[in-house]
């Protein structure tokens, strides 16, 4: 019990400080993220890929840069200089099916998903 309270206590203070979030008798809000999703799925060749963003300035941005691919007609190819690259031909990517989808979750999944991630 007492380690269950401890790691609330612990939880709570990093959300307070990252995301300003209160706290109430002990727990943790439910404040909610919305979580977006692009995914691309070729006929062909299936799931070409899968892309989750918590920031909607970067999913935004990922978006616009599908779409001046295909305005310009030229192959989707991104790299953020450390360890995510992709590139996908435009005729790959014109015969694509291009989902964007929008998921409610809350902070303390986002926290418990990045923490896996980092550690």
């Amino acid at each position: 019990m007492f380690m269950k309270t401890l790691l609330y206590q612990k939880l709570n203070g990093y959300l307070n400080k990252k995301f300003g979030l209160l706290k109430k008798n002990n727990y943790i809000c439910k404040h909610m993220a919305t979580v977006k999703n692009v995914l691309l799925v070729h006929p062909k060749h299936g799931e070409i890929l899968n892309e989750t963003f918590v920031d909607e300035i970067q999913f935004k941005i990922f978006l616009n840069m599908v779409h001046a691919s295909l305005s310009l007609k030229e192959d989707f190819t991104t790299f953020n200089g450390k360890d995510f690259l992709i590139h996908i031909p435009f005729a790959m990517l014109k015969e694509s099916l291009i989902l964007g989808t929008n998921k409610e979750v809350s902070m303390a999944e986002v926290v418990v998903a990045k923490s896996k991630l980092e550690g």
